[in-house]
């Protein structure tokens, strides 16, 4: 079994907007998932699945419209995030440990008809399931980020950004957040900070940027690259892409990109204001992004 931390509830009370029913899925490993399922079962399942280094929380304003549309909403923590548990020895978080244990939680829910909602990390690891179960999925919504196949140089913006993340092993997340989006209220900001009572949780937090692979032997390429093939090739979904404009790392160059291998998706929805953290801008963009799908 793996060691892990376990956040105390008392640091979730009263966030703004997250008075969501937690679930909670035991794995094999003997690690406890968290994770949020909103809404009615039998239709559409919109599985939104967040990155580094947020949890649910950035999915919540995008919980009730999808609800209100008649969808189901689940929304998981990854391991080291949110209200899951955070494995103690920071050698535990891989791209398999990640996308395995998303993987087991489908599974678990045998969740159907499923809308992959993806942002960063989300879609790193997201993008590269529904090759291995395409019976389960129908859809997809995906915002700033990428597949991770190696093959290209890392850009000078995520450089200088894994390189900060690496300075900062204990790092100010709410104050980052604030800064991608100036619009929060302080107490929406500090709710990104909840998770971590001190740096000794934050070591999902601290992997993530030395996950991404920077050579084609890098753990998670091999399945990044059957994952660009399957979108490019096998893919009979709908989808939808968005785009904030003014994220400098994962931005509108790598979202073109990406755009190009994903079959008969349509032409981006931009967010011209809109950060990396882009479901904070969810007002702007989710009904047209439904009405896409």
């Amino acid at each position: 079994m793996i060691e892990a931390l376990r956040t105390p509830d008392e640091r979730f009370e009263n966030l703004p907007g997250y008075a969501f029913k937690s679930h909670y899925f035991d794995q094999a490993n003997g690690l406890r998932m968290h994770y949020l399922d909103e809404g009615k079962h039998g239709g559409k399942t919109f599985l939104c699945l967040h990155g580094q280094p947020t949890w649910s929380y950035l999915y919540r304003r995008m919980i009730g419209p999808l609800v209100a549309a008649g969808h189901r909403v689940v929304a998981p923590d990854l391991f080291g995030f949110g209200k899951s548990d955070k494995p103690r020895e920071d050698t535990v978080y891989t791209f398999d440990f990640h996308r395995d244990s998303l993987i087991a939680l489908i599974r678990a829910l045998n969740l159907q008809d499923v809308v992959l909602v993806c942002q960063d990390w989300g879609g790193l690891l997201g993008l590269t399931i529904p090759m291995k179960m395409p019976e389960r999925f129908s859809g997809l919504l995906v915002m700033n980020t990428a597949l991770a196949t190696g093959d290209r140089p890392l850009t000078q913006g995520f450089l200088d950004w894994r390189a900060w993340n690496n300075k900062n092993p204990d790092m100010a997340i709410g104050k980052l957040i604030a800064r991608g989006c100036p619009h929060l209220t302080p107490a929406e900001a500090a709710a990104y900070d909840a998770p971590y009572p001190d740096l000794h949780y934050k070591g999902g937090v601290r992997r993530f940027p030395n996950l991404v692979p920077d050579n084609p032997q890098a753990p998670g390429t091999e399945h990044s690259r059957r994952a660009l093939e399957f979108w490019k090739n096998d893919w009979q979904g709908k989808s939808v892409m968005v785009i904030g404009m003014a994220d400098p790392v994962l931005g509108p160059p790598v979202m073109q990109g990406l755009h190009k291998v994903i079959r008969n998706c349509p032409p981006p929805i931009e967010v011209p204001d809109g950060g990396h953290f882009v479901q904070e801008w969810s007002e702007q963009f989710l009904e047209r992004a439904l009405a896409a799908l």
